[in-house]
């Protein structure tokens, strides 16, 4: 069953039980996947599957913790133009993501961050949803959770042409992979439990983006949207790290949700 209708009941359970079952006092359950993929529904199929116990869950995107606009102009001053554009590693503000994990370890309160994509902008924190217990469940989604960093040579030949055109000496490339390599694994090792949810390869997710980016046109008609040229572009910015979780992640992962070209599920493993 595609995404767009839910995941099965059968496999949403599976993810709620194996998290529940990890250990962990409160468990992190993370599920990575690439754009378009669906794994903020199973994130809230297994949240909402959580509450229909009597538990506790609640739901925290890696892209809830963008850094600022202010904070992204000045990267882009300072470091490379590139990184004014929120989504590749580095781009995310990690001391409020590990804060707000230390906030759910604890048994709360806490005030779970929340960034508003229309207006490039984290939300004020008055507005951020405030959890005043314990919760029973974190899931934690993103598109890149749990990837490595690449080797330093594999950097060298540009993928793509906004590496080729706006990269071209891939200090945007390099700087991003070793923030990957340096800050990005303390974040990894607090998910008690990794899923992921494979695509074929990588030459659907500007498709799948394109159907994610009408569904949110059709759901907001007033918000400005990404023509398919934009978007082409776009998906640019993370073709590295996408492809190199699909290397990567099927060997790192717990659980590995394999999917066709129309997010239909193949295996689970």
């Amino acid at each position: 069953m595609p995404p767009t209708k839910g995941f099965p009941d059968a496999l949403v359970a599976q993810a709620l039980d194996d998290a529940l079952n990890c250990g962990a006092a409160i468990p992190v359950l993370a599920i990575s996947g690439l754009q378009g993929s669906g794994k903020s529904t199973l994130a809230a199929q297994v949240v909402a599957l959580a509450a229909s116990r009597g538990l506790r869950a609640a739901m925290l995107s890696i892209d809830d913790v963008y850094l600022t606009r202010v904070q992204r102009q000045r990267l882009a001053r300072q470091v490379h133009p590139l990184l004014l554009t929120r989504g590749p590693p580095g781009t995310h503000d990690l001391a409020l993501a590990h804060a707000t994990l230390d906030a759910v370890a604890a048994g709360g309160p806490v005030a779970l961050p929340r960034f508003d994509k229309l207006a490039d902008e984290r939300l004020p924190e008055q507005d951020w949803p405030r959890i005043d217990g314990q919760l029973d469940l974190l899931v934690f989604e993103g598109w890149f959770l749990g990837t490595p960093a690449q080797d330093e040579t594999d950097l060298d030949p540009p993928l793509n042409a906004l590496e080729r055109e706006a990269d071209a000496d891939g200090r945007w490339r390099r700087w991003c992979n070793h923030a990957l390599a340096t800050d990005y694994p303390a974040l990894w090792q607090r998910c008690d439990r990794l899923w992921f949810l494979q695509p074929p390869d990588f030459s659907v997710i500007p498709r799948w983006r394109w159907q994610q980016e009408q569904n949110l046109q059709a759901a907001q008609p007033d918000r400005s949207s990404m023509s398919r040229a934009q978007l082409e572009r776009f998906v640019q910015y993370y073709e590295r790290v996408s492809r190199q979780a699909l290397r990567t992640l099927p060997a790192l992962a717990d659980t590995v949700i394999a999917l066709d070209e129309q997010r239909r599920i193949i295996s689970t493993r």
